[in-house]
């Protein structure tokens, strides 16, 4: 199956980011990063009627990548709407000490994805909440959702480090 419309999701802090600029410029598929759509230059959310006509938009096109989560009402629609799944669920540790090391290397570099002048210290703060309610409500349910549909769609459920090089060499291929 060619790779037309992908959604790369998962807990934050997973790479998901640089995974999909890096899987941009295999594929030349457009990369849309859904946090540089929900939120302005800053850190001020854009109203959600904005959001939602933007990703209804993206939706509709016939290639793309979408990076990130969103919000609950979209999620669902684009992973449904996507004929690729890439599913970052990498152990709770790693995305800790990741998003530990985007905080710290925030202040020298912004981090990739993310839109301009984003408040690193908040936003940090925030991914360590994201990551216990991601893990404890979300993830089952990601979980589950790949299983039902892999025989449908093309999953990479991509679980360690040494699974994100795999999913590129495979590609790359």
């Amino acid at each position: 199956m060619t790779m037309k419309k992908v959604a790369v999701f998962g807990n934050t802090g997973g790479g998901k980011s640089t995974l999909s600029i890096r899987l941009s410029h295999i594929t030349g598929l457009p990369l849309y990063v859904l946090d540089k759509i929900e939120y302005k230059p800053g850190g001020a959310k854009v109203p959600q009627e904005e959001y939602k006509r933007i990703h209804e938009e993206i939706l509709a096109t016939d290639k793309w990548i979408i990076d990130g989560f969103g919000c609950m009402e979209t999620l669902w629609i684009r992973l449904d709407a996507a004929d690729t799944l890439v599913y970052v669920d990498l152990p709770l540790y790693v995305h800790f000490w990741w998003v530990t090391k985007r905080l710290i290397t925030g202040y020298f570099k912004p981090p990739e994805g993310w839109p301009e002048n984003s408040p690193m210290l908040k936003s940090s703060l925030s991914s360590y909440r994201v990551l216990w309610l991601c893990e404890k409500y979300l993830a089952p349910r990601y979980r589950e959702y790949v299983k039902q549909n892999q025989s449908i769609k093309t999953v990479y459920h991509l679980r360690s480090i040494k699974e994100i090089s795999q999913f590129f060499t495979s590609i790359e291929n």
